[in-house]
């Protein structure tokens, strides 16, 4: 027992030095975040520790050089005089006093060394934060506004969808943001015209033209691309995504036939051992001395097989419908394979192996048409043209 506590007590000594020294590491190359995180959650674990006295130490340096730099570059930022700066500036006062309220439940922290507590010179940043985040709604209200005005491109749409949605997180029912979203975001879409062709000599199944065709169960997590399986009159169209089947092969319908020769010794009875004059053989005790009797019996075994293969081949185009040129090509293919085995038997059943017998449950059943070998196949398609669309980036 003794020993296992020393060896807990070397890995724990071990892990916190371990941890020091990442975080001074940190304070070392500038990452004051990193070093006071770091400091905050061990010390958080136990702050009267001695082995977080070291912690300690570091978070109060970390705290203060971090509260320095970000003074000074927010100073910098504000002389500078671009309002595109306020993103920054805003982010900084914040980030300050989140980091203020990290280490305000941890108070007071003292440092033995030094007999005193460590200092935090705290200050108030609620007035710098509001009057940051009033000049930076207007900067990204006016930007957002200005690109929507003049946008020749749907990128700069996107832009000012991404200011608005960043001033409605920080300044929720600023003006009229919400609708300036929804305005940013619709001319900002890519809409996708999507077509089946069937350029083979068999029928696609309604089924599974359905099942292909309806996106919204393939799970697209694609901000700004909208597919649509009926033209709307109103949208002016992007681009044209077209699903064509090439060729679908469907195989005869085949029963296969393989005949297997049993061959197996099984216990038949017993009999009595007898001497060589024919006197039977009695042991110790008087009992009759008795073998088991073996005999060879034969199976013929027939296995039918019924197998059936369709194999549909396609490609997915997509088109730029401005510039009437296409961008990209995927091949789309599939396979499903029907496989059916029953089987009889002639002679006596007991040669035959344990595998084999469930075979002779089993009978004969009725091929699946064409129509259902090719939905079948389709499910396999529904996969491929899913992994299609997660790769297909329009700009």
């Amino acid at each position: 027992m003794k020993r296992f506590l020393l060896l807990f007590g070397i890995s724990a000594f071990l892990l916190s030095c371990n941890g020091v020294k990442r975080t001074q590491e940190a304070l070392n190359t500038g990452n004051y975040n990193a070093a006071i995180n770091k400091a905050i959650v061990n010390i958080a674990e136990n702050k009267t520790k001695k082995s977080n006295q070291a912690f300690i130490v570091l978070l109060e340096e970390a705290y203060q050089k971090n509260t320095e730099r970000e003074l000074q570059n927010i100073k910098f930022l504000k002389k500078d005089g671009n309002p595109a700066n306020y993103e920054t500036i805003y982010e900084s006062y914040v980030r300050l006093k989140e980091i203020q309220e990290g280490i305000r439940p941890l108070l007071p922290l003292y440092i033995m060394d030094e007999g005193r507590d460590a200092r935090f010179n705290f200050n108030n940043y609620d007035s710098d934060i509001i009057a940051a985040k009033d000049y930076l709604s207007d900067y990204l209200y006016n930007n957002a506004v200005g690109l929507l005005g003049n946008a020749r491109y749907k990128n700069e749409y996107r832009e000012a969808y991404d200011d608005l949605k960043y001033l409605e997180e920080i300044n929720p029912n600023y003006r009229d943001t919400k609708d300036k979203m929804d305005e940013a975001y619709q001319k900002g879409l890519d809409f996708v015209l999507v077509e089946m062709v069937n350029n083979t000599d068999k029928v696609i199944p309604k089924r599974l033209e359905d099942e292909l065709l309806n996106l919204n169960t393939y799970g697209l997590n694609n901000l700004w691309t909208e597919y649509h399986t009926n033209r709307l009159s109103n949208i002016d169209y992007d681009y044209l995504m077209e699903v064509s089947f090439q060729d679908i092969n469907i195989s005869p319908e085949q029963v296969n036939e393989k005949q297997i020769i049993k061959e197996k010794q099984i216990k038949d009875g017993f009999q009595y051992v007898e001497d060589q004059n024919g006197n039977i053989v009695k042991d110790s005790l008087g009992n009759k001395i008795k073998v088991d009797k073996f005999k060879t019996v034969r199976c013929d075994f027939y296995q039918f097989t019924q197998f059936k293969s369709a194999q549909v081949v396609g490609v997915v185009n997509f088109t730029d419908l401005r510039k009437q040129q296409q961008i990209n090509q995927y091949p789309l293919a599939s396979e499903f394979v029907f496989e059916h085995i029953y089987a009889n038997y002639n002679g006596d059943k007991r040669a035959l192996d344990n595998d084999l017998l469930p075979f002779l449950q089993a009978a004969r059943v009725p091929f699946p048409t064409n129509e259902q070998m090719v939905y079948d196949a389709g499910e396999d398609l529904k996969n491929n043209l899913k992994s299609i669309l997660t790769r297909q980036r329009f700009n």
